[in-house]
């Protein structure tokens, strides 16, 4: 190992390396290249944290793993393939979630040292939060596509992950999804919650014909009436495409003044024989009566499936052909029916499947610079660990590594690492229970495990299972909550606490936010002039939210630079990143996550603009891109 090479490393760099205990969080695309590269180097004391099992897609890079391994945890066989590198290491690997209250502020002390290569935002943000309450340095990283970043994260030395804002997770109507869809993504999400619908455990009503009866006048869900019928295709096909729009279109009213309207297709369509379909290629088209005769088959195979699971539900998998097949059919004859331009079952697949290429090279240059980073660290010369980013193409002087002039300082109005933070809560006071402030603000919104909260002296939430607080169904108004209240908020698990000051605001109309955060309240008063001076128009009642947690792996998250502002655009990749989550219901009902980061929300792609004039920029500008 480089450590024990003479001459690589001075005397007390190698004792470092020997002696610094080191956490390495995830085991995905970066985490097999670092945990490889600080064996290599000579790390003799290691932990890694992995909660994930291995599939068959990591195979082409994490290159820990083959086919055997499919199955297993990521930690435990990526200690075992490490070990064959320099059985000498110390490695002690977890199957778990960092977040679990077993791995507290404890378990943290142990290392000089923390790695995150995570790929969602929650976790990412309860191991900074971790790493500044025992002061322990963190490097941070991800990759998207050929894009990616190193940063690190000191407390009172650097700014920490949740210092800048993040982006806002797109929103689509979930009324645009069920009436009036206007893009492939709305017929692909669709379709998504009609597999789980019919084959699943959904709730989530997307047929739109709401008096389905099983002969005998009583009302029955599209799963029973499915049932019902046995699965039977044709009739399935005709429910859901014909009867279900044809039902569309009894309601006039909910069409008048719009220009997206659906179109009955032919009863004939129907009738046709079936074609082939099988010889057209990924990445091409299908035909109408092709994705008819692709509905009939994969209905038929689904059912097959449902019908040896033990627990009668089925949960959609990209990788599985009939799933697949049944989203490309499903959302390509819906977008017919509205005039929407058909897409190819590669297209379908990287919309529905939140897929963005995961690059094993930009993995490698990631985890090479962290190691980097790490030994910088390890040294006390935090002033050289400024936040380096790789660009998808060169800048102007060529180069596609680019690193900060100076580290960043903390923001003084961070909310997590700043000592006196607080934040403006706007918020309808008869609308919002204490529970759903608990989980949806709290745990959600503000990334919190184990909250307890006074408000004016008074405990409403309790961490404590002890404690018998009976106002978790109380509105907060009910609860003693009103304008102008100031909660005191502490997670001792993570060892911190905000303050938060409430601002009661009634929802002028449903589509209104539930909430919103603001730094101050001068934030607030600017947001509010702004809203009167352009209001908006908007008559969708419910919003489908596409979320962080799933793209399938961004190779670890990615937080990349708006770098030399004047030297780069940032375009968005249609429908790139674009997504469907499975994960449902926010504060309201109709509210569905979309994941995606299109919208897996659009994907962000780099481009380069050159701008020859001004070559002397003081430093990269970073916007996170989680």
């Amino acid at each position: 190992m480089a450590a024990a090479i003479a001459g690589v490393f001075q005397p007390e760099m190698q004792n470092l390396i020997k002696e610094s205990k080191v956490l390495l969080v995830g085991a995905g695309g970066i985490g097999c290249e670092v945990l490889k590269n600080l064996v290599l180097t000579g790390f003799s004391e290691l932990e890694i944290i992995d909660l994930d099992t291995i599939e068959v897609s990591n195979l082409n890079r994490q290159f820990l793993f083959n086919k055997e391994s499919v199955g297993k945890a990521k930690s435990h066989v990526a200690k075992t393939s490490v070990l064959k590198f320099n059985p000498n290491v110390n490695i002690t690997s977890h199957l778990g979630d960092i977040m679990d209250t077993k791995y507290g502020v404890a378990f943290f002390n142990k290392f000089k040292l923390v790695i995150n290569a995570l790929d969602n935002k929650k976790a990412r943000s309860h191991v900074n939060r971790m790493c500044l309450s025992c002061d322990i340095p963190l490097i941070e990283s991800g990759t998207m596509g050929y894009s990616g970043q190193v940063e690190f994260i000191k407390k009172g030395v650097s700014l920490c992950y949740e210092c800048l804002p993040k982006s806002e997770p797109k929103s689509y109507p979930m009324c645009t999804i069920r009436n009036t869809p206007k893009e492939p993504i709305h017929c692909i999400v669709w379709a998504k919650f009609l597999f789980g619908q019919l084959f699943g455990e959904s709730d989530e009503d997307v047929s739109v014909e709401q008096t389905v009866y099983d002969g005998t006048e009583t009302k029955v869900s599209a799963r029973q009436w499915a049932e019902i019928i046995e699965y039977d295709p044709k009739k399935l096909l005709e429910k859901i495409f014909y009867d279900d729009i044809k039902y569309l279109l009894s309601m006039e009213s909910m069409y008048t003044g719009k220009k997206v309207k659906p179109v009955l297709l032919e009863p004939s369509f129907f009738e046709t024989e079936v074609v082939e379909y099988r010889h057209v290629l990924d990445s091409e088209v299908l035909t109408l009566e092709q994705c008819k005769s692709m509905f009939l088959a994969c209905i038929v195979s689904i059912k097959q499936k449902l019908d040896i699971c033990q627990n009668k539900c089925l949960v959609w998998d990209k990788d599985d052909d009939d799933f697949m097949n049944f989203v490309v059919s499903s959302s390509n004859i819906r977008s017919a029916i509205f005039n929407i331009p058909l897409k190819s079952h590669f297209d379908i697949k990287s919309l529905a499947g939140n897929i963005i290429p995961a690059i094993a090279t930009a993995n490698a240059i990631i985890a090479g610079q962290i190691v980097i980073h790490a030994l910088r660290i390890l040294s006390g010369k935090y002033e050289r660990c400024q936040s380096v980013f790789l660009r998808e193409l060169p800048n102007h002087k060529g180069q596609i590594l680019v690193k900060d002039k100076f580290l960043q300082k903390p923001n003084p109005k961070c909310m997590v690492c700043s000592t006196d933070g607080e934040i403006v809560l706007s918020i309808d006071v008869n609308k919002i229970t204490v529970k759903q402030f608990e989980e949806l603000i709290l745990k959600k919104k503000l990334n919190m495990v184990a909250p307890d909260v006074l408000v004016d002296g008074r405990m409403i939430i309790s961490s404590d299972e002890d404690d018998e607080l009976d106002l978790y169904e109380k509105t907060l108004a009910e609860a003693g909550v009103n304008h102008g209240s100031r909660f005191s908020v502490d997670d001792y698990f993570q060892n911190y606490s905000i303050k938060i000051m409430l601002q009661h605001k009634e929802k002028a109309q449903e589509e209104d936010p539930d909430f919103e955060i603001f730094g101050n309240l001068e934030e607030l008063n600017t947001a509010e002039k702004n809203n009167e001076a352009e209001p908006e128009e908007n008559d969708e009642d419910c919003l489908i939210e596409k979320d962080e947690s799933c793209v399938e792996r961004v190779d670890d998250d990615l937080s990349i630079s708006d770098e030399q502002a004047h030297d780069m655009v940032t375009d968005k990749k249609q429908e790139d990143d674009s997504v469907i989550k499975e994960d449902m219901m926010d504060s309201d009902p109709e509210v569905i996550k979309v994941d995606q980061e299109i919208s897996n929300e659009e994907i962000l792609a780099m481009k380069r603009k050159a701008d020859e004039a001004s070559e002397d920029i003081n430093e990269a500008k970073k916007s996170r891109v989680d």
